[in-house]
């Protein structure tokens, strides 16, 4: 339990930190965006701005999804975490949508911009931005996880603002800035994709890809006194919290402590999957269950 709430801790505090970050690293873009006349500056402060404001949403929820079950979520808030996630995912297409139509629109009619201004604000942008990635780079949450790639692509944008300014240094090439922008911004809209999805699945309570429920059926209908099993659910609270559920009817059962040692034998076998909750329901030879 200390662990986990180191774990949680540590979550809001990299976020809290991120936040923070982008939202003094946007007001710096936006001045040197308009300063060098830099596209990929400008449309990357755009898009920090968003992120800024996603990451806000995420701090919060990332905190919120910390409190304990209460009579109004009684399995926590866990989910606000994962909510997050879904927050931070659309901002980050809609941003990257912006990017790319700037990009295009630059590459169309290209503009010069000052090279040695780009070189600074790139230097500049990926310290910051990268020193914000490392500390969530470790995260575990779903949340944490789509943080990071906000963090990231800036990280390769502004890398890719460095090299085009090392090459705008010595030859003019007025839609190198532009057409680095729409390249990067095209690789992380493919990853996002796969963060939105994954969140998007365990939205849809799909059995965690770790897991396998036939083999877990299989292990717990070879328990002694065990005839069969039914309602059986596997899902996940936040990509995380894994929770179990199942009926599971018995067989010649002769004394309460027997019932007692089948029920032991059972949760031994689900301990290894360090599920967040477990419910068993237990039914004797002559119950009849109205939710088969």
């Amino acid at each position: 339990m200390g662990h986990d709430h180191h774990t949680h801790h540590h979550s809001v505090k990299n976020i809290k930190i991120a936040f923070f970050v982008n939202l003094a690293f946007t007001v710096f873009e936006i001045i040197g965006g308009i300063y060098v006349n830099s596209i990929a500056i400008i449309s990357d402060a755009i898009h920090d701005l968003g992120d800024s404001i996603s990451l806000g949403t995420s701090w919060f929820l990332e905190k919120k999804s910390k409190q304990q079950a209460d009579d109004e979520y009684t399995f926590g808030y866990a989910r606000f975490s994962l909510l997050g996630a879904l927050i931070n995912s659309v901002i980050l297409i809609a941003g990257s949508v912006y990017v790319i139509s700037e990009a295009i629109g630059r590459i169309i009619e290209p503009e010069h911009s000052n090279a040695t201004g780009m070189l600074i604000f790139a230097i500049i942008g990926v310290v910051v931005n990268g020193y914000a990635a490392w500390k969530l780079s470790k995260g575990s949450s779903m949340n944490e996880k789509v943080v990071s790639w906000h963090l990231i692509e800036d990280v390769l944008g502004w890398t890719a603002i460095l090299i085009a300014s090392i090459i705008l240094q010595f030859k003019d090439i007025p839609y190198l800035d532009p057409a680095l922008s729409l390249f990067i911004t095209l690789f992380i809209l493919y990853n996002v994709f796969k963060r939105l999805r994954e969140t998007l699945i365990i939205f849809l309570q799909k059995t965690p890809a770790n897991l396998n429920p036939a083999v877990i059926k299989h292990k717990l209908q070879e328990v002694d006194n065990v005839h069969s099993l039914h309602n059986v659910h596997v899902w996940s609270l936040d990509g995380e919290k894994h929770v179990f559920t199942a009926h599971i009817k018995l067989k010649n059962i002769d004394s309460f402590e027997q019932y007692l040692d089948v029920k032991i034998s059972l949760k031994k076998i689900l301990e290894p999957h360090h599920f967040k909750h477990v419910t068993l329901e237990l039914e004797l030879d002559e119950e009849t269950c109205s939710f088969n």
